[in-house]
């Protein structure tokens, strides 16, 4: 599907390669059908937007049989019980209604089904949207939309907190879906989402952060300009560690809530670092091509050595660092992971083999490549003995 948010114009300045969906975990005999897309990156000045040009249908990507639980992370589950708890200190005030977009297993908004609210979450995976009803969760299993919003009722202006994590960028028209965030809010509503942060992706040349659920890679200049466009505004910005540098945008409608001034110095600094407009791209481009050369030199060199390479998570950002960097099982053994859907599968693309845990402690490597380093300080308490005995390497400095 092509991408574009509005009639401006959208500049093309890279492209990662043929890319396979990111989470398309798949077995041998589905080899010969895997469907690959050209993974090109543009940005629009106007609205000063990081996005993919070309993308998978969603229903691709989301569907019975996601890999991704919220609730196999510890520190993911104690950041969403700090996110509701948050949540409910600033804007708790004759709260009634509570909706939260991509709703995953329930982990976050369990936390309020003992505040006498109406609870809902929007997920358009089957597998993860029932777990969350086992938690009590009214989890509607659809993606979130105008149509779909109407299953609520008294929807209408009638929202008092519209939330989500890592989600709004998956969607592809936000058009769409910023009208019916308007038409949904109370007057004094506010929609709160966490996003990958385009300055953390720029400053750590983290481009796994791109792939095929990432439609957008939002900034706070961004995100302003978009607001502006349906009667809203963003009236706070907080910088969140999640997922490798995170941010936290709170938005309301317009004259209804005063603007922290977090949100103006955010603004300033991405003036002064070009993050607002494309030469801060160029950069980028350059920055991924000399983290390529590096990181494919790095893993000949401990090959040539005679060491061992596994891949620690089976992650969807490592489809996008294993297709283009071209790193097969040719150079990376095995993939470990802990999530049952994914051990016996091949990585997307490249079809290295996942294997559990126990392959990863009865078969130690010499070098593990941490995929999942956003997670690093949960993983290196966990694998203290290997820590001793073997070395990490990331695409990414793990310092």
């Amino acid at each position: 599907m092509k991408n574009n948010y509005s009639k401006s114009e959208v500049n093309p300045f890279m492209t990662f390669g043929k890319m396979p969906i990111a989470n398309g975990f798949l077995g041998q005999k589905d080899f010969d059908k895997e469907f690959f897309f050209e993974m090109k990156v543009g940005f629009d000045e106007k609205l000063s937007l990081f996005q993919l040009l070309e993308h998978p249908s969603p229903k691709m990507m989301f569907n019975e049989n996601y890999p991704f639980f919220t609730q196999s992370s510890k520190f993911m589950i104690k950041h969403f019980e700090d996110y509701a708890r948050w949540v409910k200190k600033k804007f708790f005030n004759n709260t009634k209604k509570i909706i939260e977009i991509g709703s995953n297993d329930g982990t976050f908004l369990k936390n309020f089904t003992r505040d006498n609210l109406e609870v809902y979450g929007f997920e358009p995976s089957k597998n993860v949207s029932d777990i969350a009803k086992t938690k009590g969760i009214n989890s509607i299993n659809d993606f979130f939309n105008s149509e779909t919003i109407t299953q609520i009722k008294n929807y209408k202006n009638n929202i008092d907190i519209i939330t989500a994590a890592n989600v709004i960028c998956h969607i592809p028209d936000i058009k769409e879906l910023f009208r019916t965030i308007e038409q949904s809010l109370s007057k004094k509503g506010v929609f709160i989402f966490e996003e990958p942060y385009l300055g953390s992706m720029m400053k750590k040349v983290s481009y796994d952060q791109i792939y095929d659920e990432h439609i957008y890679i939002f900034s706070v200049s961004s995100i302003d300009k978009i607001t502006k466009n349906y009667g809203l505004r963003l009236i706070d910005v907080l910088e969140q560690s999640t997922h490798g540098g995170s941010m936290r945008y709170v938005i309301g409608r317009d004259g209804e809530h005063a603007t922290n001034k977090s949100v103006n110095l955010k603004l300033a600094e991405e003036r002064k670092i070009n993050l607002d407009n494309i030469e801060s791209c160029k950069e980028f481009k350059k920055n991924c091509e000399i983290s390529k050369k590096n990181l494919r030199s790095k893993i000949f060199d401990i090959r040539n050595d005679g060491k061992k390479i596994c891949g620690y998570a089976a992650t969807s950002k490592s489809t996008t660092i294993l297709n283009y960097c071209d790193l097969g099982p040719d150079l990376i053994d095995f993939i470990c992971d802990t999530t049952y859907e994914k051990i016996g599968k091949f990585s997307p693309g490249k079809h290295i083999p996942i294997k559990d845990m126990n392959y990863f402690y009865e078969n130690p490597p010499d070098v593990a490549f941490l995929f999942a380093w956003n997670h690093k300080n949960e993983i290196f308490e966990k694998e203290q003995s290997f820590s001793k005995k073997g070395r990490w390497i990331a695409h990414v400095d793990l310092k």
